[in-house]
C-alpha cells in the first residue's frame, strides 16, 4: 500500500514529460551538471587557500 508500483512510475514520467518537454529535461540536467562543477571546483579552491596558511605554520615551528 505505501509502495509505488511500476503504474505510479509510468505516470509520473508522463506527467514530468508533458510538464518539461523532451528537449527541457537534458538542459536541465546539463544546467545541474555545471552548478556541481563550479561547486566543486570552488570548494578545490578554499581547500588550497586554506592549506598554505596551515603549511605556513607547520614550517615555523
Amino acid at each position: 500500500m505505501g509502495a509505488f508500483s511500476i503504474w505510479h512510475w509510468i505516470i509520473v514520467l508522463i506527467i514530468v514529460l508533458l510538464l518539461f518537454g523532451k528537449g527541457k529535461i537534458p538542459s536541465l540536467m546539463a544546467d545541474m551538471a555545471k552548478g556541481i562543477k563550479s561547486f566543486k571546483s570552488n570548494m578545490a579552491d578554499d581547500d588550497k587557500s586554506s592549506n598554505p596558511d596551515q603549511d605556513n605554520q607547520n614550517k615555523d615551528q
